[in-house]
């Protein structure tokens, strides 16, 4: 994916890129649901998908390790949340079983553990601020 001109530090990063390309199949996969699904999985699934990406970045973007870590954790519910969303179509037939889908979001959960990992080493080296 091309970083379209982008400069923040959030566009490198591998779980983003990986959560952009799962938003863009999500939104591709839920072009086919039926009309009536449009306020209810359609809505959900894609915005449990974009929440992925947009929490990286914002928290890419907050000034420290701990509060990155916290949209992290955001994005790994929203992915969960996802998740289960495609479980439910899948389930109701709206979605084949062997979708695409869950590759994707396989690599997107393996990105974002990875990140989290490296976010959790640098909190661990913070030196905690004694209780006054």
């Amino acid at each position: 994916m091309e970083n379209r001109g982008f400069s923040r530090a959030h566009c490198n990063l591998e779980a983003w890129k990986k959560g952009i390309e799962l938003s863009e199949a999500v939104y591709a996969a839920t072009r086919r649901f039926p009309d009536d699904e449009r306020f209810g999985l359609t809505s959900q699934m894609r915005r449990a998908a974009v929440s992925i990406p947009t929490n990286i970045a914002e928290g890419a973007a907050r000034s420290g390790p701990r509060e990155y870590a916290h949209y992290l954790y955001i994005a790994r519910g929203s992915l969960s949340e996802l998740e289960t969303l495609i479980h439910i179509s899948t389930q109701l037939g709206l979605l084949p079983s062997s979708s695409v889908l869950a590759a994707k979001m396989s690599e997107v959960s393996r990105s974002l553990s990875g990140l989290i990992t490296s976010i959790s080493r640098k909190i661990e080296n913070i030196p905690r601020r004694p209780k006054q």
